[in-house]
């Protein structure tokens, strides 16, 4: 399970002209789901999201955590992260789960999400979905768990 983690001030998800899900101060997360991906992967990828240091102490280093700091957690499923794009001039999708699958870990992984952390918002799975953020530093991780 792949998860691209962006450090945000704000983020927002709308689909059909309509917001569905925003957050402030926090992280936005895509999430692409591959084919060997279970829920002990989706809780690996969740651990790390909510411990993994990305934001500023006192002194300004990168030493808070999501947790720490209270911030947001917004999950927006991405299937073109697990696309294989070594040969050719296309992506490849044959390393991501198929949509049921990608379906039930997404919605496991929001409802771990949801128990462990305190303001947590989703994207529309399988949805045509319009991501907009403004991205704090910029800070940016890829994190993946196997």
């Amino acid at each position: 399970m792949i998860g691209l983690l962006q450090r945000v001030t704000q983020a927002q998800v709308t689909v059909e002209k309509q917001v569905i899900a925003s957050i402030n101060h926090g992280l936005l997360v895509l999430v692409g789901i591959e084919k060997q991906d279970t829920e002990e992967t989706a809780n690996r990828l969740l651990t790390r999201l909510l411990h993994y240091r990305v934001f500023a102490d006192e002194q300004g280093k990168m030493n808070l955590s999501l947790q720490a700091c209270q911030g947001e957690l917004l999950l927006v499923t991405q299937f073109t992260l697990a696309a294989d794009t070594q040969k050719g001039a296309r992506p490849s999708f044959s390393t991501a789960a198929p949509p049921a699958q990608g379906l039930a870990l997404f919605s496991y992984l929001c409802e771990q999400a949801g128990r462990a952390h305190s303001v947590v918002e989703t994207g529309d799975f399988g949805a045509n979905m319009q991501v907009s953020l403004v991205n704090d530093g910029p800070v940016t991780f890829w994190l993946q768990a196997k």
